[in-house]
């Protein structure tokens, strides 16, 4: 061939060549969109299926608890709430092991409840939830927002408030985390899932009594601590221990957890509601709440970036 047929010849071949590049690149971008469709929808309906299953099993629990439907100023015992947080237990494991066995066809415990080499994470997650609530409760002494009335301890109170967290914990994570923010994780990056999911915590929390923007905000803080290891690890044991003392020992302390008062063995006064303090809502509503959980999410994302580069180095 002559120099001009050569350069049309490879000018055909390079049109060819993009135009298959571009083909392959639409196809994989409508796939991509699919995928994410897809798990969009399978979310929405699990969400929908949640609401209306764990709503009749809760009913159900408060009818056997005996809660006075009639009175809309009743408020619940302890018992009685255990009692539900058993009925939402049950309604909320059936309802994803029923997405996870026929829709995903998954195994429950891929949701991240596999205990291997994971007791580490789960004493570590109860002792920082701890110092985080008695170093709040100390400072707030100390800048006199708060003032000590009494201890209050009632070991039949005690044991029902540990049930009813742990209850509440493994609830939320394996709904938030286990299931809606592994499935978006599948479809989405990572950190685009882990807000998400982390928004969809806060909402929920969006009903509670003495609830506030700035409270939701702090919730979707604590939506990243308790999502950031679960990104990087899916597992469940961290974010189950660290939710479980977060709640528990703020409710011991003496604070509302996340607007509702339940029993606490220190009593104490607040003079003024305010940001500070954290009000009716609790220490979630404070300034504290907001410090301790950037500076949590700072230290996890620090350690998990370690583990990375010392993985990658070895």
């Amino acid at each position: 061939m002559t120099s001009p047929e050569i350069r049309l010849h490879n000018f055909k071949h390079y049109v060819a060549l993009f135009q298959d590049w571009s083909l392959k690149t639409k196809i994989r971008n409508m796939n991509n969109i699919g995928i994410k469709m897809n798990t969009i929808g399978r979310i929405f309906l699990f969400i929908i299926s949640y609401f209306i299953i764990v709503g009749i099993f809760q009913y159900v629990g408060s009818l056997i608890a005996g809660v006075d439907f009639t009175n809309l100023e009743y408020e619940e015992t302890s018992k009685q709430l255990l009692i539900v947080g058993f009925f939402d237990l049950f309604g909320t494991f059936l309802v994803i092991w029923i997405f996870m066995k026929f829709v995903e066809k998954k195994e429950f415990i891929t949701l991240g409840l596999q205990t291997k080499n994971r007791l580490n994470e789960f004493n570590f997650g109860i002792i920082l939830g701890l110092i985080i609530m008695l170093i709040g409760y100390l400072l707030l002494i100390y800048l006199k927002e708060i003032f000590f009335l009494n201890v209050n301890f009632d070991f039949k109170e005690l044991i029902i408030s540990i049930m009813l967290f742990t209850i509440v914990a493994i609830v939320e994570e394996t709904l938030l985390r286990g299931y809606v923010l592994r499935n978006l994780m599948s479809s989405f990056n990572k950190y685009t899932a882990l807000i998400t999911s982390s928004i969809l915590f806060s909402v929920m929390h969006s009903f509670n009594p003495n609830v506030h923007l700035f409270s939701l905000f702090s919730l979707f803080l604590a939506g990243i601590v308790l999502g950031l290891s679960y990104i990087h690890t899916k597992n469940l044991w961290f974010p189950i221990a660290m939710h479980l003392s977060w709640n528990l020992f703020q409710t011991l302390f003496g604070f509302n957890v996340s607007g509702k008062d339940t029993y606490s063995i220190i009593e104490f006064n607040i003079k003024e509601g305010n940001l500070i303090n954290g009000g009716a809502f609790g220490f979630e509503g404070s300034y504290l709440s907001i410090i301790a959980e950037v500076i949590t999410i700072i230290g996890i994302g620090i350690y998990y970036s370690r583990k990375i580069t010392n993985h990658n180095t070895v």
